[in-house]
């Protein structure tokens, strides 16, 4: 069975950061969070699931493992973070933004340059991460390491992705961050 969405899943939930000083956000990119929409067929690894569906959408190069403590964030690509197992408390946004609990079946995609870091998690928490395979490379940077008018440039440059990592071509991402 391939890797797919809950077709009865709410609406998503958008939350905006600005430029704090230290966290550059993104100016224009919502984050989205789609909550309870992995669906995991019986006797199916939920980190396997996530890895297809995200695959299947154009999100790839990605990892298993948890949410880093500390504050970082992209500046040239974006990043989807898929909750298979547990359930954790992130702050996003950084130091000004806002604390969120994610648990097993959420989805979180987070437009270039938005903070991030595990504030507390169960112990069994597993993420599984990817990034847009139209997007750029890799990067993380910690506020106080990257010249904050270098890293409001890289963002800036960040396209958008092709595909929603959720729902594919036609998912909420791809009219929520159009035009932008």
């Amino acid at each position: 069975m391939s890797a797919t969405a809950r077709s009865d899943a709410d609406s998503p939930q958008l939350y905006r950061f600005e430029d704090d000083g230290e966290t550059p956000n993104n100016p224009r990119l919502p984050v989205i969070l789609y909550r309870n929409v992995l669906r995991v067929p019986a006797g199916r690894d939920p980190a396997s699931v996530c890895e297809d569906m995200f695959a299947e959408h154009g999100w790839a190069n990605g990892w298993r493992n948890g949410i880093y403590p500390f504050l970082h964030f992209h500046t040239r690509t974006h990043e989807v973070l898929g909750i298979a197992r547990g359930a954790a408390r992130v702050e996003f946004g950084g130091n000004k933004g806002q604390t969120l609990d994610v648990q097993a079946g959420d989805v979180v995609v987070l437009p270039a340059g938005t903070g991030h870091r595990r504030v507390s998690s169960s112990a069994d928490l597993l993420v599984v991460g990817a990034y847009p395979t139209t997007g750029g490379s890799f990067d993380q940077a910690r506020p106080n390491e990257i010249d904050p008018d270098e890293a409001r440039r890289q963002i800036a440059k960040v396209g958008q992705p092709a595909q929603d990592p959720v729902y594919g071509k036609d998912g909420p991402l791809t009219r929520l961050w159009a035009d932008r």
